[in-house]
């Protein structure tokens, strides 16, 4: 069922349209020119607009216009009649989901109808599941420590500058570089994530900047790589630091020139991307040991971002815990367990040396292993095997 605005000067189309809407199950509303239906669309919700193009005072593409320049998101069906074909294709390189000529088909209206309503469905899910992705990769905590990380984000997400974050193993260095992203100009193109520690040295070129095929021995097609999946948009290089000396020097040309080159290949292709990387090492010291180019790192290190341990921000952890008590639950189906404060205590006085991902692990395991409520004695009986209090 669908909430439909219907937008025609003349009462027999409008009469007709909504008789036959309504019979499907449809909620209908009419405006009976273009000035009333932008007037309804302003206050209410719609899931599919139609509209007559050929209307007196505001035609049904000044409308479209009115429209589209609110959300692209509802379908807008445009009714034409024998003379406004040129004006109704016009209408869709403007925006509008299809046309409909007059006399209108009914059977056509239905299937029309029915695309529009699988447009706005997918449309739909994939906003909540933007908001899904959104929610899972939001910093938690006001610590001075972690709201400091947060202003540096806020400043630096509106520029191009290339940014390196650092921080030890499970401090959310990948949030950090998520959250630039969608702060930035950038949001709406692709975030394109590699972690160059997961990768074997012999393969990292070819998955950063592609191959052709033949290069190499099981190069059996072409392949496209990372950087230009990450064009237009954003890169991020994780755990930069376990990245071969090799690459690392196709990565420069890469920062310098806006140029890569595919495996076996001599032919220069031009990408736009925003590179982000982290690392969890020392990078000055793997620069006095050669093994990461010193050229590289002041391009990367114009914004430095350095992600405290969990152990620098106990404060954050009722925030933490809440924060992954509600995710954890929603994610097994169960209700939300209560945790008291002596839990709190417990839990803030154990050595975090795996950070954020080690403190979402326990809270998981709580969560299984105790009834409807977290205590004291449960934190210490379900972590002391992993974990030293201080």
């Amino acid at each position: 069922m669908a909430k439909v605005l219907v937008i025609d000067d003349e009462k027999a189309i409008r009469n007709t349209l909504k008789e036959v809407l309504e019979y499907e199950k449809h909620i209908v509303d009419l405006a009976e020119d273009g000035i009333s239906g932008i007037e309804m669309f302003e206050k209410n919700d719609y899931d599919v607009i139609l509209c007559d193009i050929k209307m007196a005072n505001m035609d049904g593409i000044e409308v479209l216009q009115k429209i589209e320049e609110t959300t692209t998101e509802i379908p807008v069906i445009m009714i034409s009649g024998h003379g406004n074909i040129d004006t109704a294709v016009e209408a869709i390189k403007k925006g509008a989901f299809d046309f409909l000529e007059k006399p209108i088909d009914l059977n056509r209206l239905l299937i029309t109808m029915r695309n529009a309503m699988d447009k706005s469905n997918l449309i739909t899910q994939t906003r909540v599941l933007k908001k899904q992705v959104s929610k899972k990769y939001k910093i938690i905590g006001e610590s001075d420590a972690i709201l400091q990380v947060k202003d540096m984000i806020e400043r630096v997400a509106p520029t191009e500058a290339k940014v390196l974050i650092t921080g030890s193993n499970g401090t959310g260095k990948e949030l950090v570089a998520h959250q630039i992203h969608e702060k930035s100009i950038r949001a709406k193109a692709p975030f394109v994530e590699v972690n160059c520690a997961a990768i074997p040295t012999e393969l990292i070129e070819s998955e950063l900047f592609g191959h052709e095929k033949g290069s190499f021995t099981s190069a059996h097609k072409q392949r496209i790589g990372k950087f230009e999946q990450a064009d237009g948009g954003t890169i991020f290089l994780d755990e930069i630091g376990d990245m071969s000396l090799s690459a690392q020097a196709k990565v420069l040309r890469a920062l310098q020139e806006n140029i890569i080159s595919r495996v076996g290949s001599d032919k220069n292709i031009h990408v736009n991307v925003r590179v982000i990387a982290a690392t969890n090492k020392n990078l000055s010291e793997e620069i006095e040991q050669n093994r990461f180019r010193e050229d590289l790192y002041h391009r990367l290190s114009v914004i430095l971002i350095n992600v405290p341990d969990l152990n620098e921000r106990t404060d954050d952890i009722p925030l933490l815990a809440e924060h992954f008590n509600t995710l954890i639950c929603n994610e097994y189906g169960v209700s939300i367990k209560k945790i008291n404060k002596s839990a709190i205590k417990e839990l803030e006085k154990i050595n975090w040396t795996g950070n954020i991902r080690e403190f979402r692990n326990v809270l998981e395991r709580l969560i299984i292993l105790c009834p409807s409520e977290i205590t004291g004695k449960d934190v210490i009986v379900f972590t002391h095997p992993i974990s030293k209090n201080k």
